[in-house]
């Protein structure tokens, strides 16, 4: 484990400061924002830390209300809205210098048997003959509108090996592509033998930590980075490094069908299949390196052209 994945653990440890009540930190963002998988993390955080581990989170629907403060701290209030005997769902609002920032539901059930299907998992090749961001992101530096976006990018992302299967939208301004996407990613170090004191997912009674719920908390982190890829890619557009398009997320949601570790190698299918007004859709899957479906995402967010691009 690297020292990166060890602060993004720490960052996911929110300190309980009332019943229900906790506080999060934020961290340096790669914009003038907190970035949102960040903040959909900590909130699910959050909700688990007021549901019996055996339950873990099955859906999470979120709204991204305003621009988060990477300066403050931020504050979650977490609604019991229900405890019955296989669901449980908790309501959490992230507040900021007293305004809500973002809002999320989440649904949590307990292990039951049933029907099962699935789609089958699209052909990718093996993650380990693809480039880390190490070796892709210095390649394009060349594109990006400010220098130093590289080493911030790498900074950001070094807690997740993170590999694009065809070249990211920043490696290829101006060319127009289809509108599909994929990486795999995992955790920079195994989760194995982590402290008690990690603390995401331990239940009321502060119990150890569930590690269920910590690793779709990290799966949660990461779904925000890539998602709107494939819309960029529909037109063309390299991103907001390269500083043709400005845009933020405005709704995210995920629901979770089987486990998943978030240490394993998992295939992040993307795909856009609308832009307009000023938005664009994002529909992504999440496979194991096995070929189990274990998410599925979806995310509306904005996106704008600036004058004169």
């Amino acid at each position: 484990m690297n020292d990166a994945l060890k602060d993004l653990l720490t960052l996911l440890d929110l300190e309980r400061i009332e019943q229900d009540i906790f506080r999060g930190a934020s961290r340096d963002s790669l914009v003038p924002r907190v970035f949102g998988g960040q903040v959909a993390a900590q909130a699910l955080v959050a909700a688990g830390r007021t549901v019996p581990a055996d339950r873990p989170p099955h859906s999470l629907h979120a709204y991204f209300l305003r621009p988060g403060d990477p300066g403050a701290p931020i504050v979650y209030t977490v609604d019991r809205i229900r405890d019955g005997r296989s669901f449980t769902t908790r309501r959490v609002v992230a507040v900021q210098h007293g305004q809500p920032i973002f809002h999320l539901s989440a649904s949590f059930q307990v292990h039951e048997e049933g029907l099962e299907h699935q789609e089958p998992m699209p052909k990718a090749p093996d993650p380990l003959s693809l480039p880390t961001a190490a070796e892709t992101l210095p390649r394009h530096a060349g594109h990006f509108a400010d220098p130093d976006v590289t080493r911030r990018l790498l900074r950001a992302r070094a807690a997740i090996d993170l590999r694009y299967v065809d070249a990211p939208p920043y490696a290829t301004p101006g060319e127009p592509r289809e509108p599909r996407s994929q990486v795999w990613f995992r955790t920079n170090g195994s989760l194995d033998h982590l402290p008690v004191a990690t603390g995401c997912g331990a239940p009321a009674d502060d119990a150890p930590t569930a590690r269920p719920l910590l690793d779709i908390c990290l799966v949660t982190y990461v779904s925000d980075m890539t998602l709107l890829d494939s819309v960029l890619l529909a037109h063309g557009r390299g991103g907001w490094a390269v500083g043709d398009v400005v845009g933020a997320s405005l709704d995210h949601a995920m629901w979770f069908h089987r486990p998943l570790r978030a240490d394993d190698w998992l295939l992040y299918d993307q795909e856009s299949p609308t832009a307009q007004g000023g938005r664009g859709l994002g529909r992504g899957r999440i496979f194991t390196a096995d070929g189990e479906l274990v998410v599925s995402v979806i995310q509306e967010g904005v996106i704008r052209v600036p004058h004169g691009r």
